[in-house]
């Protein structure tokens, strides 16, 4: 080589991220690129890493999280600068090193500016660290990421719901055609900036407001960029079969690569049904539709406690919802929403129940974290969707919650399908979040693939590098070759196992070593460094 290596990762096993069965290989990065080198290659360094006995593989791509305002620009208060850092470093500490944010419909971009203030309100309630400030495009979005605080690389979709709600507020309707083109250009414009695709949440109002042809119309500007379509259905419990259906027909009509986002099928009237919609996704791959999916490794998941209620609760935005929670009326017909249900609304509880649905964060009472909606009831004498509301009022919205819906024999089945990629969905609030923020990667390592041996370490890798960033359009990253960005991952394979859990969310993994981000070590012996390597992806 030309000059001295920065780094050399010397005696590992390369797991490369592409599949291929491992091999012995030495590592070298200089200038933040990777070279691959035979093993025992004469080679000199300004630091030498002994990883004998280790994995090298590349640093894993979280292809679905929330973690879009951890580094953003918040309020006066702070925001971000004060959250927890251990929120922050919870990714990088099991091998992360790229994150895909914007997800589930959700994103801090775009809007026209006049809608900015109304937005700040939804993403709040939606993010929790303090008062956000929406962007008008991706461009706004990356200035406003701080590099003091960025551990690892971060990419970002268009969320549909952001998107609606920038042009058109919080009205359930239909856009009018000069709305829809208004949606389309701003949609345009983010993907030419170089947001990495369209996402939905058609669960979430706004999102749930939008018909199958509006969503086909947006689509459609992502195909022309050439970027997937990512969904959050619009029900992942009864009619999960439905709403699998309709993602495929807008994939067909659009054109655009369809990503089923954390493929789940929850509520005990969906156990089992993986055995359909795998099947389903298998022969629409054979059909010629680019679908693929992801998944974390958990029967639980998590989301904001406004999500259990009726979508019509939340027309109008966050004051709407917080005004009409204080009616008795209201309510009574969320009671007998719940309990009759609702045509085309998932109705988690109505699905599972409220004893299934314990407080993740609730910032002012953290009494309640931890806790079921049910206890807290019973403890106070009133019924479930009275503690609801009440715990929404005093958190002015604010309240996310874990919803243990799922059956592990589903979770299996999705993890070892060869459609399937990894994320966390992390939810990185205060409180006690999901472990999966902290743990998703280290637990398919650990458990799915060493102990209970569902998958090869070689497939396993494959799903957290080489495929999300092939599906992503991460060009550089995902595989260990040479001129790659050398983001990397070193880990050892007999140990590496998650730790959080749900009374200690934030443990960070045994097993990973030392992550590397853009050439820097990041994390030594499981620790972090002072490096800040982590930057805004730009796909183009």
């Amino acid at each position: 080589m030309g000059r001295p290596l920065d780094l050399l990762l010397r005696g590992g096993t390369l797991v490369d991220g592409t599949g291929a069965p491992a091999r012995e290989a030495d590592i070298a990065v200089v200038d933040g690129r990777i070279a691959v080198l035979p093993a025992g290659a004469p080679a000199t360094a300004a630091e030498t890493l002994d990883v004998a006995g280790r994995v090298v593989a590349p640093g894993f791509i979280d292809v679905h999280t929330h973690s879009d305002a951890l580094a953003a620009p918040h309020g006066a208060d702070g925001g971000a600068a004060e959250a927890d850092d251990g929120l922050r470093l919870a990714p990088l500490l099991q091998g992360v090193t790229t994150e895909i944010c914007g997800n589930c419909g959700t994103s801090l971009f775009p809007s026209l500016p006049e809608r900015l203030p109304e937005l700040a309100e939804h993403l709040r309630v939606t993010f929790g660290l303090g008062p956000v400030r929406p962007a008008v495009d991706f461009d706004a979005f990356a200035a406003g990421q701080d590099p003091a605080l960025r551990h690892t690389h971060i990419a970002s979709l268009v969320g549909h719901g952001t998107l609606r709600a920038g042009v058109m507020g919080f009205e359930a309707r239909p856009p009018r055609p000069d709305e829809l083109d208004t949606m389309c250009a701003l949609l345009d414009r983010a993907l030419a900036q170089g947001a990495a695709g369209l996402s939905t949440g058609l669960i979430y109002p706004p999102g749930t407001y939008a018909d199958t042809e509006e969503i086909v119309a947006l689509a459609g500007v992502a195909a022309r960029h050439g970027k997937p379509y990512v969904t959050h259905l619009r029900d992942e419990m009864s009619q999960v079969e439905s709403a699998l259906e309709e993602a495929l027909e807008i994939a067909v009509r659009s054109g655009a690569p369809l990503q089923i986002s954390h493929h789940k099928t929850a509520g005990r009237h969906a156990w089992g049904a993986t055995l359909r919609t795998l099947p389903r996704l298998e022969r629409a791959r054979a059909e010629g539709v680019d679908v693929l999916c992801d998944v974390y490794p958990y029967t639980a998941g998590s989301t904001v406690l406004h999500a259990m209620l009726p979508p019509w609760a939340s027309e109008g935005g966050v004051g709407a919802l917080l005004e009409r929670l204080r009616r008795p009326e209201t309510r009574d017909r969320i009671k007998a929403d719940i309990a009759q249900g609702v045509e085309g609304w998932e109705n988690t509880v109505g699905n599972g129940g409220w004893d299934l649905i314990s407080v993740a964060a609730a910032q002012t009472h953290p009494e309640a974290e931890g806790r079921t909606i049910a206890d807290l009831a019973a403890e106070r004498g009133i019924h479930p969707v009275d503690q609801a509301c009440d715990l929404l009022l005093a958190e002015q919205g604010e309240v996310t919650i874990i919803s243990h819906s799922m059956r592990e024999d589903d979770v299996r089945r999705v993890l070892a399908s060869p459609l399937s990629m990894i994320g966390s969905d992390g939810v990185p609030k205060p409180g006690r979040p999901h472990p999966r923020w902290a743990g998703s990667f280290a637990r398919v390592l650990g458990r799915y693939t060493r102990d209970e041996q569902l998958l090869p370490l070689e497939s396993a890798v494959h799903k957290m590098t080489g495929l999300p960033a092939r599906r992503f359009g991460l060009t550089g990253r995902g595989v260990v070759r040479d001129g790659a960005v050398a983001d990397l991952v070193v880990l050892d394979p007999a140990s590496v196992r998650d730790t959080a859990d749900f009374d200690r969310p934030l443990l960070t993994p045994e097993g990973i070593d030392t992550v590397v981000v853009s050439g820097q070590v990041a994390a030594r012996d499981g620790r972090p460094t002072s490096a800040r390597a982590g930057e805004v992806v730009r796909i183009r």
